[in-house]
């Protein structure tokens, strides 16, 4: 079995197809890029070849490279291995784009085509780049784009080189920096795919039997080649660059080096030849990947990611894919779910008590499909078809035949026993029942139910239609099918799931609040709001405790507050924060949602900065913590948590920890999740902070027994259960 396959036509064409076996997309891997090589170098050596082709015998061309590979070079060969191999891969892409053209008359070469039917990403485009002409199925649902700066590393096999000095570094900026998914359209548009065709096979075998020398030459390769744009010592490509390096500190806060690195290599690449600027791309991804950040971005957000999706912790069951979904309760959560579950291809009953609510819920689907129409990713077929998914209703007979359902009722333990009794009333002996909660826990919401084996917990964060991680709580009596059922359901409506163990808070909650209520202490401590809310940055958080507690609002906290304490008596910690988020909400302060909270907004409700009616209550001390002092207690309030979920079995595997720190709150992707932060920081050194940080603010930060006796015997988290296993 072979990734690559040549035929040789009568009419000298030597077609060479991508076909992974066993995959529904290409990768490549080593023995792939083996198979390539050879196959250029019998085809250039036979003079019957007039051309080559590269194409995919899948619907998609290529989905990029098989990390696992990279992976492989470090181990073996560390920096000097890594660099060899991406040199080797170079070696590969200069030879197709040479394609044995004399190197002082740039004549005689062979012209080659890449054909891609479909997605063309990663390695799937850095390899047309290198051919000579690139043709492109009409395909709508193809993208086009380089998005390794998404794990942690950047384009290393001539992408960054030649997509900046094809359209110019500020045109480049948003494929390279930003990981930008291209339509085919715009990917023709900006001079990166040359021709939009019904065949592109077809089309590009035409062109290589017609192609004349001078179409097979870069623009690099010619005599007298300008960068579009300016290169750097140009006037306007010195303001280009100058600009591109604000941008870039400024959207990562200098905590991802990948971003960094990618600059640099195209700064410098730009002032020497293609053949040295290829050297030095391979230097700057070599040293973004012997960087330990991002090892823990690959792991987290690509195999961890991809392992979890693909159901690396799911019960032995017979399949589980759902036909049928019933919602109970149609606000802002029953409303995207129903969408998701819509727009995955699942029937879906949408129940709320009164008809104008369940039609309100079914309306905010129509919203999200009209905002598709307005930017041409949806046509008014693909809408059609989704909302005639969906029944909204009253009727809990509607029910009927459903083999899922989702509760998502007021979050009350009396509400959601009511509705749990009305539809088991209705629903097949079979359905599994889910709850979908943030904070109440799962074993006391399944005694309203008949079938406790059959009730699970599944959390879905907001906005429902765009956050990627769904959080599934077993309940003491929950049932491995059930567990199964929302693995498989979570899967079908493209999203990726975390499992978990009933307790206070589940997961994601139980890490996010501390996070947020450390901030708040600071405040009440005379802590500069904007020093708590730029360290939150400055360590890679997307927003910074005040602008969370804000966007989620500071009424919910108070509820959160109350139940919290009431639920735990004497032994309620947070005190202090109350005492700050009362006043707020006393003063009608409630976040964005009332134009006025930790921060100011407009009539608009766009924010304007730090309220500074807040320095009235809680005067600015003139001594001020240190920038670290206040990133290791932002840090450590949520790490700390995670280390405890683990250590209680709350969380069973570190893997679901940090990929559903990344993606359920953000926490600062370029440390691989909290986990994999502890490993970079190491766990002697982090005992020594949370020893530091005890004895000089309380018991919250005490360490856990587990992170002690890692320090004690000189393992890691990913050493010790990096695999899966349990803590105890």
């Amino acid at each position: 079995m072979t990734d690559f396959t040549m035929k040789k036509d009568a009419d000298g064409v030597a077609i060479i197809t991508w076909d992974l076996p066993g995959k529904s997309m290409n990768v490549l891997t080593e023995a792939g890029t083996q198979e390539l090589n050879d196959l250029i170098d019998d085809a250039l050596a036979d003079d019957a070849v007039k051309g080559i082709v590269i194409t995919s015998g899948k619907p998609d061309f290529a989905a990029g490279m098989d990390l696992n590979v990279i992976a492989g070079m470090k181990e073996k060969g560390g920096a000097q291995g890594v660099f060899d191999g991406v040199m080797a891969l170079h070696k590969l892409l200069r030879k197709i784009e040479r394609a044995g053209m004399d190197p002082k008359t740039n004549k005689g070469g062979k012209p080659i085509a890449a054909a891609l039917p479909g997605t063309a990403l990663g390695i799937g485009l850095e390899l047309p780049l290198a051919t000579h002409r690139i043709f492109a199925a009409d395909n709508p649902k193809a993208k086009i784009g380089l998005p390794e700066i998404k794990v942690g590393i950047f384009p290393g096999a001539g992408g960054t080189t030649r997509i900046s000095r094809l359209i110019g570094a500020m045109a480049a900026a948003p494929i390279l920096l930003q990981g930008q998914m291209l339509s085919v359209q715009k990917a023709r548009g900006n001079g990166i795919i040359h021709e939009i065709v019904a065949d592109p096979v077809a089309a590009a075998r035409d062109w290589v039997l017609n192609a004349k020398d001078a179409d097979l030459v870069k623009p690099w390769d010619q005599k007298g080649y300008k960068m579009p744009g300016g290169a750097p010592y140009h006037p306007a490509g010195f303001m280009t660059f100058v600009g591109a390096n604000a941008m870039v500190n400024g959207q990562t806060m200098g905590v991802y080096p990948a971003a960094k690195a990618m600059l640099s290599a195209i700064y410098e690449g730009a002032l020497v030849d293609f053949d040295n600027a290829l050297k030095i791309e391979a230097r700057w991804f070599t040293k973004v990947l012997m960087n330990p950040s991002s090892g823990a971005m690959i792991r987290s957000l690509f195999l961890n990611k991809e392992a979890l999706e693909k159901g690396a912790n799911r019960p032995q069951q017979p399949d589980q894919t759902v036909k049928k979904v019933g919602i109970l309760g149609a606000g802002m959560m029953g409303a995207g779910i129903a969408y998701v579950s819509a727009n995955a291809g699942i029937e879906v009953v949408l129940i709320d008590a009164r008809q104008e609510s369940a039609d309100k819920g079914k309306a905010y689907s129509e919203g999200i499909l009209d905002k598709g129409i307005a930017k041409g990713k949806v046509t008014e077929d693909k809408k059609a078809q989704v909302l005639g998914r969906i029944t909204a209703t009253t009727d809990y007979a509607a029910l009927e035949g459903c083999d899922l359902i989702v509760e998502a009722v007021f979050e009350d333990t009396g509400v959601k026993a009511q509705v749990t009794a009305q539809a088991e009333a209705e629903i097949p002996q079979d359905a599994i029942f889910a709850t979908n909660t943030s904070t109440l826990p799962i074993t006391e919401l399944a005694k309203a139910s008949k079938r406790p084996e059959q009730f699970i917990g599944i959390h879905f964060f907001s906005p429902v239609d765009k956050m990627l991680l769904v959080e599934i709580i077993k309940g003491k009596q929950t049932g491995d099918r059930a567990v199964a059922k929302a693995l498989d359901f979570v899967r079908q409506i493209r999203k990726t799931p975390i499992v978990v163990n009933d307790a206070r808070f589940f997961y994601a909650n139980r890490c996010i609040i501390p996070y947020i209520n450390e901030g708040i202490r600071m405040v009440a401590e005379g802590v500069n709001p904007v020093l708590i809310e730029q360290a939150a940055r400055l360590m890679g958080m997307p927003l910074g405790p005040l602008q969370l507690v804000d966007e989620t609002s500071i009424d919910l906290g108070v509820k959160i507050a109350k139940a919290t304490r009431a639920a735990m008596g004497d032994a309620y910690p947070d005190g202090a924060v109350d005492e700050v988020v009362f006043w707020m909400a006393d003063k009608g302060r409630l976040g964005r949602k009332a134009n006025a909270g930790f921060y100011a907004y407009d009539d608009k409700g766009k924010r304007q900065g730090l309220w500074d009616g807040l320095a009235g209550q809680y005067p600015v001390a003139k001594d001020q913590p240190t920038l670290e002092e206040v990133q290791n207690r932002l840090y450590f309030a949520q790490v700390l948590e995670a280390v405890r979920a683990f250590e209680q079995g709350v969380l069973e595997d570190i893997r679901e920890g940090d990929v559903g720190a990344i993606l359920g709150w953000g926490f600062a992707p370029w440390s691989g999740g909290p986990f994999s932060w502890l490993d970079i920081l190491g766990a002697e050194k982090a005992v020594a902070i949370t020893e530091d940080l005890t004895a000089r603010h309380g018991e919250r930060f005490q360490t856990p027994d587990l992170l002690r006796d890692l320090a004690r015997t000189g393992q890691t988290f990913y050493g010790r259960y990096g695999s899966g296993k349990k803590a105890a």
